[in-house]
């Protein structure tokens, strides 16, 4: 190995000595989905920065969606996939496939996943001890729920006994039904609430917030909530990145330092964006 090459490395484990002083002993969320949760390589990637994270004291919690291996369930008993504004409609058999798929397949292979690597990883759900509670959202939607409260216990139990709390975002019905699928980004930003979390990170399989959709080189690296408004009125957040930054508003206005969109796409972007200098995603506060 060159000297530079080892004057690179040194530089940046020196370079992470304050970011994991700075989050020592504090809750940071975090939203696993899309690509990085499908390639292995990324898949990989997230998984050891999840345990290097953990391993220098911060407390990490994990809460992931799983459309892709819904849809993949559907389709292999026959059934079609159906959106409506943007949500999965989930009718009661559809309800079904998704308790089975994320509290148990994904979940659960994640947790696996985890601890094989040396982490010490709990799978949880948002029914177990009324972690999610939730109502209908819309009638549209089928049993798609709008979370009314949270209650962390069973998550800060985790975390205090050293694990990584891993949450497939399923919630309790309050109003009926038993259980109701749940938007994954709202839920990490619900739980981020909840726990009092520092920082909440949303992996998605885009840059970050751009002004320009096309150009990658137009990069929000910082906006405040203040400018969120504008940014609306201007086309520049829209579609399926409108409901990532509300959910980051949200949380940010409820007591989260800050939130971050940022590109699960690019392999250990979670060490990228919490140990070094070079934040590469967009951070709202």
């Amino acid at each position: 190995m060159s000297d530079s090459l080892v004057a690179q490395r040194a530089q940046v484990l020196a370079e992470a000595l304050p970011y994991i002083q700075k989050y020592y002993g504090k809750t940071v969320v975090v939203k696993y989905g899309g690509n990085a949760m499908i390639s292995d390589e990324l898949r990989r990637a997230v998984i050891s920065d999840l345990i290097l994270l953990h391993l220098v004291g911060i407390r990490v919690v994990v809460v992931h969606g799983g459309g892709p291996e819904i849809t993949e369930m559907l389709r292999k008993i026959g059934k079609e996939s159906r959106f409506v504004d943007g949500l999965r409609h989930t009718d009661e058999e559809t309800m079904d496939v998704v308790q089975q798929v994320l509290c148990g397949k994904v979940n659960k292979n994640l947790v696996a996943t985890l601890n094989q690597t040396g982490g010490r990883a709990v799978g949880l759900c948002g029914m177990d001890a009324g972690l999610f509670q939730a109502r209908m959202l819309d009638e549209k939607y089928g049993l798609v729920g709008e979370i009314t409260a949270v209650e962390p216990r069973v998550v800060v139990d985790s975390l205090e006994n050293g694990y990584i709390p891993v949450v497939s975002t399923v919630a309790q019905g309050t109003d009926g039904p038993a259980a109701y699928n749940i938007n994954a980004d709202t839920a990490a930003a619900k739980l981020a609430v909840a726990l009092g979390a520092e920082k909440l990170l949303l992996l998605t399989d885009v840059r970050g917030l751009l002004r320009d959709p096309a150009d990658e080189g137009t990069l929000l690296p910082e906006v405040r909530l203040s400018q969120v408004p504008g940014l609306v009125k201007d086309g520049v957040i829209k579609g399926g990145m409108l409901p990532k930054v509300e959910c980051c508003v949200e949380a940010v206005r409820s007591g989260v330092k800050n939130a971050v969109i940022l590109d699960g796409r690019i392999p250990h972007s979670l060490l990228i964006e919490l140990l070094s200098d070079a934040g590469i995603g967009t951070m709202l506060l």
